[in-house]
C-alpha cells in the first residue's frame, strides 16, 4: 500500500482534511453552490468556458465558422478557480460543471462536452463535418478517440500525477506516459500520407485534437519534436488566423478577452 499505513476501506468515505477541495473541485457530489445567472449576449451561441487545452477547441471552431460564414457569437469567462462553474446559472446548461458548455438562444438547446459541442455546431452551421457517410463515420471516430484520450493527458492522468499530485509517484507518471506517447504515436501515424486527420480538408477531428496534442508535443519529457507529423500538422493549423484569434476568447495574459462579442473585439 502507499503510503504503507493506507488499506482500502469497505465503504469510502469523503475526508475534507486530505482532498482540499477548492471552489467546490474535490468534492463527490454535484450541484450548484451558490446563485448566480449567467449573462447573455445578442447572438444565437452563447459560450461559457476559458482557453484551458478543452475550452479553446469550442472558441477556435467558432472563429472558424466566423472565418467561413461569418456568423457571430457571444462569450463569457467562466473563472474556474473562482468558482463560477459553481453557481445555478451554469449548472442550468451543464449540470457536470466543467467547462465549456454553450446555449443555443434560437432553440433553448443546452450542449456540455467539448465533443458533443463540435458536433452541434458543424451541423448547426453545415462546417467541418464531412457528408460522405464512411468519411463522417471517420470523422467522428477521430472525435471520440480524443474524448477518450483527454483524460490521460489531463487532471485524471499524467497532467496530474506529473505536475500537481502531492508527491512523484514513479509508477503513475510511467503508467501515463506510456500511454500518452502511445496516443501520440497512434496520430502521429494517422498523418503520415494526409494533411490533416481526415484527409485533405480541415474537420471538427482537427479542432477537438489540435489544443492538447499542441500542448504535448512542445514537453521535452515526452520527446515532443520526435512526433514530426503531429509537428507539422501543429504549426499548419495554429498558423490559421481563426485559431489564432480562437486561442484569445476568454483566454489568459494582456491579448486574452474576457469576453467576446464581435469581431471587432480583436482589433
Amino acid at each position: 500500500n502507499y503510503p504503507e499505513t493506507y488499506s482500502i476501506p469497505d465503504v469510502w468515505k469523503y475526508n475534507e482534511d486530505t482532498m482540499k477541495p477548492i471552489h467546490g473541485s474535490n468534492l463527490p457530489t454535484s450541484g450548484a453552490l451558490s446563485e448566480k445567472d449567467l449573462p447573455k449576449g445578442d447572438h444565437e451561441i452563447q459560450l461559457y468556458g476559458l482557453a484551458t487545452p478543452n475550452g479553446a477547441k469550442v472558441s477556435i471552431m467558432l472563429e472558424e465558422i466566423n472565418e467561413l460564414k461569418g456568423i457571430e457569437y457571444d462569450a463569457y469567462f467562466i473563472n474556474i478557480m473562482g468558482g463560477d462553474q459553481f453557481t445555478s446559472g451554469f449548472v442550468a446548461v451543464n449540470p457536470n460543471s466543467k467547462i465549456p458548455a454553450i446555449y443555443d438562444t434560437s432553440n433553448g438547446a443546452r450542449v456540455f462536452e467539448s465533443g458533443a459541442i463540435l458536433m452541434y455546431l458543424a451541423e448547426k452551421y453545415d462546417a467541418f463535418l464531412p457528408k460522405d457517410p464512411v468519411a463522417k463515420a471517420e470523422c467522428i471516430s477521430w472525435v471520440f478517440f480524443q474524448v477518450g484520450a483527454g483524460p490521460y493527458y489531463g487532471g485524471g492522468g499524467l497532467s496530474h500525477f506529473k505536475g500537481r499530485a502531492p508527491m512523484n509517484w514513479e509508477y503513475a507518471i510511467d503508467r501515463y506516459t506510456i500511454e500518452t506517447k502511445r496516443l501520440l504515436d497512434v496520430l502521429n501515424k494517422a498523418l503520415e500520407s494526409k494533411e490533416y486527420l481526415c484527409g485533405d480538408e480541415i474537420t471538427i477531428a482537427d479542432f477537438m485534437h489540435w489544443n492538447w496534442t499542441k500542448r504535448l508535443i512542445e514537453q521535452e519529457f515526452l520527446d515532443g519534436s520526435s512526433y514530426t507529423n503531429l509537428v507539422k500538422w501543429v504549426k499548419k493549423i495554429g498558423d490559421r488566423p481563426a485559431v489564432i484569434r480562437g486561442q484569445r476568447v476568454l483566454g489568459f495574459g494582456d491579448n486574452g478577452l474576457k469576453e467576446r462579442h464581435s469581431r471587432a473585439d480583436f482589433d
